[in-house]
């Protein structure tokens, strides 16, 4: 469900939506993993469940071929039986670690990425490192939503569409208290 809709200069689309990220028809979906791509709970949990045992073995195969994967660089795989052709292996960070805000940024600003390279036109991200990572809800809503609009206003994409899929309310309150923050 929409909670709200904005635009980025230049028409990019971003919507703050409640739901199951892995019933988002984006053509990714982002997935809030580990290094090692072992899918056990959480959003990771629910994508490998959703999107079938092909996205663990895929992933498999991507640590196998390009060892852990770092915050900056999410790996990728198909989205299996999920809507979304693929998705966006992105590794947040786990809070006390240091560094927090710029790892999240770096995964988000990864994932963006990862989706031009491959050409998409939308994707979807879950609130990354809010669950058992620990990051806190309010904090991970800006920076977020801010490293969002700054990707795009440096660079070309051909991402027309970028939708924060939130499950809780909790959540749903953090990252609506951001959005109007911003005054997107």
């Amino acid at each position: 469900m929409t909670l709200d809709e904005r635009a980025l200069p230049g028409g990019i689309r971003v919507e703050l939506a409640r739901g199951d990220i892995t019933e988002d028809d984006s053509d990714a979906v982002v997935n809030a993993a580990n290094a090692q791509l072992m899918h056990g709970a959480g959003v990771a949990g629910a994508i490998a469940r959703a999107g079938g045992y092909v996205i663990q073995q895929e992933s498999d195969a991507w640590v196998r071929k390009h060892g852990p994967v770092s915050h900056a660089h999410p790996a990728w795989t198909s989205g299996g039986n999920m809507p979304a052709q693929y998705v966006i292996h992105a590794v947040g960070p786990v809070m006390g670690e240091g560094d927090e805000d710029q790892k999240l940024e770096s995964a988000v600003e990864g994932s963006l990425e990862v989706a031009d390279q491959l050409h998409l036109k939308s994707i979807a991200f879950p609130a990354i490192s809010t669950g058992i990572f620990g990051f806190p809800k309010d904090r991970a809503a800006r920076v977020m939503l801010s490293t969002i609009a700054a990707y795009f206003a440096g660079r070309p994409s051909g991402i027309g569409a970028v939708r924060v899929v939130v499950f809780d309310e909790p959540t749903v309150r953090a990252f609506r208290a951001a959005w109007d923050e911003w005054g997107w």
